[in-house]
């Protein structure tokens, strides 16, 4: 399955946020999008899942306009997790992360959505949490009862908007790898916005980043992220570390612009 974007602008009011932005994410492939604060990666994950309609440009899913698609069959295609939880909710966990089956129940969840439910919560390893209300856990705990709840709703793309910014480092590990195994191991979609340009380095099959409105690369990560393309879109210079195991992995070294600028 493809999700091309097709020649889109976007922007707020009269201010433009992004200008041409095409390229195509496929089934079976971890996409990534990287770029400075302020970029428009959350505008273009907003876009994608329906939330911001373009302002000119297409969105396709195989084919058919993503606009032009009933609300629930693009439930059943795109799973969104924004940025930051939504505000504290007083229900259980296990309640939070079958609301991801809504799209495919018509009168009550069958034991198959509640064994799917069950399982999402184990990939997150929340499974100890399920009878806890969602106001009483801790930031990043909430992030992986959404992420739960993503991963329940079975879509053929997830689009992830910094899910791994309120995780430590072990569970942002843990996500990345679980999602690495639903992406190659059942055909899904992901493409995910990242700050942290070492996950995208070596979880993601190709990569886009975005500068001054507009794709500056896109392609492997092996090629896109480069000491070159680290300095000219982050105004970092860097350092590309290649350890014993073939893991590749960028040690920043000093901003360019000079300090007094700032």
């Amino acid at each position: 399955m493809k999700f091309s974007v097709e020649s889109l602008c976007q922007g707020y009011g009269s201010y433009e946020v992004l200008k041409d932005i095409s390229f195509v994410a496929e089934s079976g492939e971890v996409l990534a999008l990287l770029g400075p604060n302020g970029s428009g990666k959350s505008t273009l994950i907003k876009t994608m899942c329906n939330i911001l309609p373009p302002k000119s440009g297409r969105l396709m899913i195989d084919g058919q306009n993503l606009m032009d698609m009933d609300l629930t069959d693009v439930a059943k295609l795109i799973s969104y997790v924004p940025q930051s939880s939504p505000n504290s909710v007083f229900t259980k966990v296990i309640d939070t992360v079958l609301l991801g089956r809504r799209p495919y129940v018509t009168w009550s969840y069958r034991e198959k959505d509640i064994d799917i439910a069950i399982d999402s919560m184990r990939k997150m390893k929340i499974e100890s949490l399920s009878d806890n209300n969602v106001s009483e856990l801790s930031g990043g705990q909430k992030q992986r009862v959404y992420l739960a709840r993503s991963l329940a709703q079975c879509p053929s793309f997830f689009l992830f908007d910094e899910p791994t910014s309120a995780l430590d480092l072990k569970y942002q590990m843990n996500t990345m790898i679980a999602m690495d195994d639903i992406v190659h191991n059942h055909n899904a979609g992901m493409i995910i916005a990242l700050h942290d340009i070492n996950l995208a380095l070596n979880y993601s099959d190709k990569v886009l980043m975005i500068k001054d409105k507009e794709i500056y690369a896109y392609g492997p990560p092996q090629t896109t992220i480069t000491e070159d393309t680290i300095r000219d879109v982050y105004g970092v210079e860097s350092e590309i570390i290649t350890n014993k195991t073939g893991g590749r992995y960028i040690l920043p070294i000093s901003p360019c612009d000079d300090i007094s600028d700032l």
